[in-house]
């Protein structure tokens, strides 16, 4: 019998991740497998759901949904702040990423979405945020 993924298997696998534009965003195809046990709560629910039921030799391709990834876009994620809270030398540039500190001294990264004058709106939601996405694997070991 032919053992399938379940909701605690340890497997190796290869994976790629795709943008819904075509772009690549990871992938260990062209390099080592990885290895990850389902349910550990290292791998989100979305992209796991996915892999329940596949076999050894499965190659397979699934469209994760913003909902089942990286969330939706939150519009409260989108902070405005003075020009001058960044220090005087720092060229900022839309698209440019920022690393704060949160309350719990958390390395917490923003990307500029906007400058206009004094004011810079950052943007906290996970850059995958709202994007749908394709998520490619292929089974190599299930134990």
């Amino acid at each position: 019998m032919t053992q399938s993924i379940n909701a605690s298997s340890h497997l190796t696998l290869n994976f790629a991740l795709h943008h819904a534009n075509g772009a690549t965003i990871d992938s260990t195809f062209d390099k080592a497998p990885v290895e990850l046990t389902i349910g550990d709560g290292n791998l989100m629910v979305g992209f796991e759901s996915c892999l329940i039921g596949l076999v050894v030799g499965d190659h397979q391709s699934f469209t994760i949904t913003p909902e089942n990834g990286f969330g939706q876009s939150n519009p409260a994620n989108l902070q405005s702040l003075k020009r001058h809270q960044f220090g005087p030398d720092m060229v900022l540039e839309i698209g440019l990423v920022v690393s704060f500190s949160d309350a719990a001294n958390t390395e917490l990264p923003g990307v500029v979405k906007s400058i206009d004058g004094d004011y810079v709106v950052m943007d906290f939601n996970h850059p995958l945020a709202g994007v749908e996405l394709k998520f490619e694997v292929q089974i190599i070991a299930i134990s």
